[in-house]
């Protein structure tokens, strides 16, 4: 499983408590842009697998996390490292740029 679902229940111990970086994906289903994101979410998810963790925030299900990291528009990418914001990112960038998204963070 490279993706986690991030909710308010785990995000303390999935993103604040990593010990690696933390790719936070903010979107919801009804999200044209986060749906084309999506694939590319996932595929970096899966080719950096123990490098850094990639987890999902359903805007509608978690409003309380959206608010608390500002989430105006989505998709936003946030990278976490050592519990703290390093990076974002809002709306649909290439596979290469959310990768070094994380890389440029760390």
């Amino acid at each position: 499983m490279a993706e986690i679902t991030i909710t308010q229940d785990n995000f303390q111990t999935e993103v604040l408590e990593s010990e690696i970086p933390v790719l936070v994906d903010f979107w919801a289903t009804w999200c044209g842009p986060c749906q084309m994101l999506a694939p590319v979410i996932e595929e970096v998810a899966n080719e950096n697998e123990g490098k850094f963790k990639v987890g999902k925030v359903n805007v509608d299900e978690e409003p309380g996390l959206a608010r608390q990291f500002r989430v105006m528009s989505i998709p936003t990418l946030i990278v976490f490292n050592e519990g703290k914001v390093v990076n974002q990112s809002i709306g649909v960038i290439q596979k290469e740029d959310v990768v070094s998204l994380v890389e440029t963070a760390v």
